[in-house]
C-alpha cells in the first residue's frame, strides 16, 4: 500500500468517526476496524484504533453527548478550519469560497455543511483528491493543531482522530510552525460580522451531522 493510499484510507476514516455519532457510525463499525487493521503499524492507525476502542465501549446516547458538548458547545473546539485563521470576519467568507473552488475542481460536491468542516476535507481525501485536501489541511495546519490541542485539555477522545489526521502530514514547515505559535498565542479574530460573502443562508457553527 503506498503512503498516499494509506493518507487517503486514514482521512476517510477519520470523515466518518467525525460525523455525528448516530446509527451509521454503528453500522460502519466493522468496515473501519478492518480499514484500520489494513493500515498496519504507525501512529495513524494506531490513534484511529484507540478511538474505535472508545467508541466499541461507550453507550450510544453518551458518544452522541459528548459530541454536542465539545463541537457544538464549546468554541474552542471548533471543527472548521477558517474560524481559526479569519474567525468570524468578511476575509473568513472569501476563504470558504476557495475551498469551495477547490472541491469543484475535484469534482466534489459540498451540501449540508460548511466546505472547511475537518470531516468534509478529509472526506475529499477519501474520494480520491488526496493531493487537494492534503494543501488545504497543510494551508490550515496551525488551526488543527489549535484543535487538537484544545480536544486535549478537554481531555476528548476525539484528539484521537485528530492527531492521526495530522499524522498523514508531512512535518511542519519554520513557517507552519510560527503561524501555530501565533494563533496559540493571539487565537482567531474577533470581529463579529457573519458569513455574509459566503451566502445569506451559510450554516452556523455547529457539529457535523
Amino acid at each position: 500500500m503506498t503512503d498516499r493510499t494509506a493518507h487517503a484510507r486514514v482521512h476517510m476514516a477519520a470523515s466518518v468517526l467525525l460525523s455525528y455519532p448516530d446509527e451509521r457510525l454503528a453500522e460502519a463499525l466493522p468496515l473501519l476496524n478492518a480499514v484500520v487493521a489494513e493500515l498496519g503499524p504507525g501512529e495513524p492507525a494506531r490513534r484511529l484504533a484507540a478511538f474505535l476502542g472508545h467508541v466499541a465501549t461507550t453507550p450510544p446516547a453518551d458518544l452522541a453527548e459528548h459530541y454536542v458538548a465539545t463541537f457544538d458547545l464549546k468554541r474552542r473546539c471548533c471543527p472548521y478550519l477558517t474560524y481559526y485563521t479569519y474567525g468570524d470576519t468578511r476575509r473568513r467568507g472569501m476563504a470558504l469560497l476557495r475551498f469551495q473552488q477547490a472541491y469543484r475542481a475535484a469534482g466534489f460536491d459540498v451540501t449540508g455543511e460548511l466546505p472547511d468542516h475537518l470531516g468534509v476535507v478529509c472526506e475529499l481525501s477519501g474520494r480520491g483528491a488526496t493531493e487537494q485536501a492534503v494543501r488545504l489541511l497543510r494551508e490550515h495546519r496551525a488551526g488543527i493543531e489549535t484543535l487538537l490541542r484544545a480536544l486535549r485539555e478537554e481531555g476528548s477522545p476525539y484528539a484521537e482522530v485528530v492527531a492521526a489526521v495530522l499524522a498523514t502530514l508531512p512535518p511542519p514547515t519554520e513557517r507552519e510552525r510560527q503561524a501555530a505559535l501565533r494563533l496559540a498565542e493571539e487565537g482567531p479574530p474577533a470581529e463579529e460580522v457573519g458569513l455574509d460573502p459566503y451566502g445569506p443562508n451559510a450554516p452556523s457553527l455547529g457539529g457535523r451531522r
